[in-house]
C-alpha cells in the first residue's frame, strides 16, 4: 500500500502549476520556504527530493507537528509543504490551500485527473510505502498462506474502500516485487539524505 502526498501552497503565492513554482524558486533562490513536520519524515524528504531534482533552493522550516505547519501555510508564514491528502483535503476544498500536484510518478487512482509533480520533474516520486513483514526464518508454507490471505483481504471491496477513504492506494504485489521496491527506495532516499546533509536530531 502507499499514501501519496500533495504539493500544496499558500494561495497568495503566484503559482498554479509545478513549472511556475520552479520558475519562481529559481528566480528567488533561498527566499521561498517549505514546512516540514519532523527530520526524516515524508514531508521533509519529499521536499528535499524536489529541491534536488528540480535544481531549486527552497529553505526548510521545521515544525514539531503537522497541524502547526499547516496553520502557518494557511496564514502565509510558510509558502509550501508536501502533505498527505487526509491532512489537507478540507483546506484544499475550502480554498485555504492550493494543491499543485500529487507526488506519484504515474496517475493516482486517489486523485483522478490531478497533475503530477513528475510532469514537470521527470522521475519524481514520493509516497509513504506500507507492507507486511515476517521473521526471517518463518516457514515457506506459512509465508505463502499469509500472502494469500493478505491479498484476498486487500482485494475485498470493503477493505479497498476503507483504505481509499483514508487516502491509501492498495498495491497487492509479490514478496519479490516488494523487496525490490524496498531496495530501490533505500538507495534513492540515502542519496537524498546524504546530498541534503540530513542528520538525526
Amino acid at each position: 500500500m502507499r499514501t501519496p502526498n500533495f504539493l500544496v501552497v499558500n494561495p497568495s503565492l503566484p503559482v498554479k502549476t509545478v513549472k511556475e513554482l520552479i520558475t519562481l524558486a529559481k528566480a528567488r533562490p533561498g527566499q521561498l520556504n517549505y514546512a516540514s513536520s519532523a527530520t526524516g519524515s515524508s514531508t521533509h524528504l519529499a521536499a528535499e527530493l524536489f529541491n534536488a531534482m528540480a535544481s531549486v533552493n527552497i529553505v526548510r522550516i521545521n515544525y514539531k507537528g503537522v497541524s502547526m505547519a499547516i496553520n502557518d501555510i494557511i496564514t502565509g508564514r510558510v509558502q509550501l509543504m508536501f502533505l498527505a491528502e487526509s491532512s489537507v483535503k478540507a483546506h484544499i476544498t475550502s480554498g485555504k490551500l492550493r494543491a499543485l500536484a500529487v507526488t506519484t510518478e504515474k496517475p493516482s487512482q486517489l486523485f483522478p485527473g490531478k497533475a503530477m509533480v513528475a510532469a514537470a520533474v521527470p522521475g519524481y516520486e514520493s509516497s509513504a510505502q506500507f507492507g507486511f513483514f515476517a521473521p526471517v526464518k518463518t516457514p515457506a508454507p506459512i509465508i505463502n498462506r499469509l500472502i494469500q490471505e493478505t491479498v484476498r483481504f486487500l482485494n475485498m471491496p470493503t477493505a479497498k474502500d476503507r483504505f481509499f477513504n483514508a487516502g491509501m492506494e492498495v498495491i497487492a504485489n509479490t514478496p519479490a516485487q516488494f523487496s525490490s521496491m524496498l531496495k530501490s527506495e533505500t538507495v534513492k532516499w540515502k542519496k537524498v539524505i546524504n546530498a541534503a546533509g540530513i542528520h538525526e536530531e
